[in-house]
C-alpha cells in the first residue's frame, strides 16, 4: 500500500529475471530502516523505455538499468553525468527534485572498487573481451587505475565509440579477433571479459587453442558474468592456480552507489553483499 512517504526504486531491462539488484537494494533499505522504501524488477525493451519513465508517479525515486537499455537512456534523461557521457552507458537514472530525471553511472565506480579489493594498482596492460557498454565502463576504470593499454578481443569489429573513448583516456589501443585471442592473450596479466555467459563456452575456448602455461598464477581474470559461476574461462583460470573474480563484487558496488545516489545515505556494502551470497546460494 503507498502512502505519502512511499518510495520507489526498480531495476529495469531484458532479460531481468535473474537480475540479483532487487535482492541488493532490499537489503539496503533493511539496514538502513527505510520500511517505506521498495525495489522491483521490470521487464523493458529498449523501445519501450521512454513510455515506462514517462508513466512513472511522483514517489519514484530512481531506475537501475541494464542491458539493452544503457544507451536507450540517453532518449529519457533530462540531465546526464559527464562520466555517463563520456562512457556512453547510463545505468542510473535518479528523480530531480523538479521532477526530472538524472542520469548517471555507476559501473564505473563497480568496476573500480571490485579491481582495488582484488589489490589490482597499476598493470602493464589489459585484455577486453567485447566492445559495447560494459566495456566502455571498464576502459574508464582501468585509466583511473593507470593501465596505458588495452587489447579489445571481439567476435567481429569492435564498436568505433568504445574504441575513441579508450584513445580519449590516453590508452594505447589495439584489437584483435576473438578467434586470434591465442596470439595476444598471454602479453597481458589482467583480462576483464564483458561477454554474455553463452559467448565463451567450453566449446568456443577449446577452439580458440589458448597458448599452454596460460594463464600464470599471478594473472587476474574478471567476468562480469555471475551467474552459473564458475565461468568456463573462470574455470580455465582457476585450473592454473590465477585468481578469478565475478561479476559479483562489480554489482555490488555499482548498486551500493546507486542507493547512496537514490536515497542520499551512504550505503550497507557488507549488508548487502552478504544478502546476495545468500541468494545465489540458495538458487
Amino acid at each position: 500500500m503507498l502512502t505519502a512517504q512511499s518510495r520507489r526504486a526498480a531495476v529495469l531491462g531484458s532479460p531481468i529475471g535473474h537480475s540479483l539488484s532487487p535482492v541488493l537494494h532490499e537489503a539496503a533499505y533493511r539496514a538502513l530502516g527505510l520500511a517505506h522504501w521498495s525495489y522491483e524488477a521490470h521487464e523493458v525493451q529498449a523501445q519501450a523505455l521512454h513510455g515506462f519513465v514517462a508513466a512513472l508517479g511522483p514517489e519514484w525515486a530512481g531506475l537501475s538499468l541494464t542491458m539493452p537499455l544503457k544507451e536507450a537512456a540517453f532518449e529519457v534523461a533530462d540531465e546526464v553525468s559527464d562520466l555517463a557521457r563520456e562512457v556512453g552507458a547510463i545505468n542510473t537514472l535518479v528523480r530531480r527534485s523538479d521532477g526530472g530525471w538524472g542520469g548517471g553511472n555507476t559501473d564505473v565506480y563497480g568496476v573500480s572498487q571490485a579491481l582495488r579489493e582484488a589489490g589490482v594498482g597499476p598493470v602493464a596492460g589489459s585484455m577486453v573481451l567485447g566492445s559495447g557498454a560494459t566495456a566502455r565502463s571498464v576502459v574508464a576504470a582501468l585509466a583511473a587505475l593507470g593501465c596505458p593499454k588495452v587489447i579489445f578481443a571481439v567476435r567481429s569489429g569492435a564498436r568505433p565509440e568504445t574504441v575513441q573513448q579508450a584513445r580519449r583516456a590516453g590508452l594505447e589501443v589495439e584489437v584483435v579477433e576473438l578467434g586470434q585471442l591465442a596470439r595476444r592473450v598471454g602479453d597481458v596479466p589482467l583480462v576483464i571479459s564483458t561477454l554474455p555467459a553463452n559467448a565463451l563456452s567450453a566449446d568456443v575456448l577449446a577452439d580458440l587453442s589458448l597458448p599452454s602455461g596460460w594463464p600464470r598464477p599471478d594473472h587476474l581474470l574478471l567476468d562480469v558474468v555471475y551467474s552459473g559461476w564458475p565461468s568456463p574461462l573462470a574455470r580455465i583460470f582457476q585450473g592454473a592456480g590465477a585468481s578469478v573474480m565475478s561479476g559479483f563484487e562489480m554489482l555490488v558496488h555499482q548498486a551500493a552507489e546507486q542507493v547512496h545516489l537514490m536515497t542520499g545515505l551512504a550505503a550497507p556494502v557488507e549488508q548487502m553483499r552478504a544478502a546476495g551470497l545468500a541468494a545465489m546460494a540458495s538458487t
